[in-house]
């Protein structure tokens, strides 16, 4: 498995280029911007991308949609209650002072379970909403790459639009703090940590 990450984007989200090595094939996770950094690791590691995944729908996981999959041609997928966002995210980059072109639409809706392969590679989705309606995580060999939903020492922001605080807390204990203590997780910001670590230490869990 090749695994990189890149720090991207006005906002400095994680992308992760997750990769084959026996066929070459990869995913995009959170393209946020830096499209060409993108394309340039994925020639350099001789990868073909043949999915872009967005975690959530929020600009800066999905800013660079469209170039990546005009150049790569790749399935793009997403939750359901996250598309309409990329598609009109020209808008909400406008908000922010970015100018973002809009997503092109899903060729995939993700749901709960869901695999995804990439060559030898299974990603399991999980529906992990919270921080926004159409939140996913996603599963592979002691991996979990969960975008906004955790971070090290933190959790992802529930005061936008179809935030869900309780519902946020509820979904990493269920669905995240179960895989087991040795996994890695992979936020949508900030440095890897491990499911054991933010279990036991992470401040908005070892209150209550």
């Amino acid at each position: 498995m090749i695994l990189r990450t890149l720090v991207v984007g006005p906002i400095q989200s994680n992308c992760y280029i997750l990769g084959s090595e026996k066929t070459r094939e990869a995913a995009v996770i959170d393209p946020g911007g830096d499209a060409d950094r993108i394309l340039i690791t994925l020639a350099k590691d001789k990868l073909r991308c043949v999915y872009i995944i967005n975690t959530h729908g929020h600009l800066d996981h999905s800013a660079d949609n469209k170039r990546l999959k005009e150049v790569t041609g790749a399935k793009l997928l997403i939750h359901r209650a996250d598309a309409p966002m990329i598609i009109h995210q020209s808008k909400s980059g406008g908000m922010w002072g970015i100018h973002i072109d809009n997503s092109p639409p899903p060729d995939r809706y993700l749901v709960e379970g869901d695999v995804i392969t990439i060559g030898d590679i299974s990603l399991k989705v999980l529906h992990t909403p919270g921080h926004s309606p159409g939140g996913i995580s996603l599963v592979t060999d002691k991996i979990v790459f969960v975008g906004d939903t955790l971070f090290a020492g933190s959790i992802g922001r529930t005061d936008f639009s179809g935030g869900d605080y309780k519902g946020l807390l509820r979904n990493v204990r269920e669905k995240i703090f179960t895989l087991g203590d040795d996994v890695i997780v992979y936020p949508g910001h900030g440095p890897k940590t491990t499911v054991g670590r933010e279990r036991k230490t992470n401040p908005f869990f070892t209150t209550y």
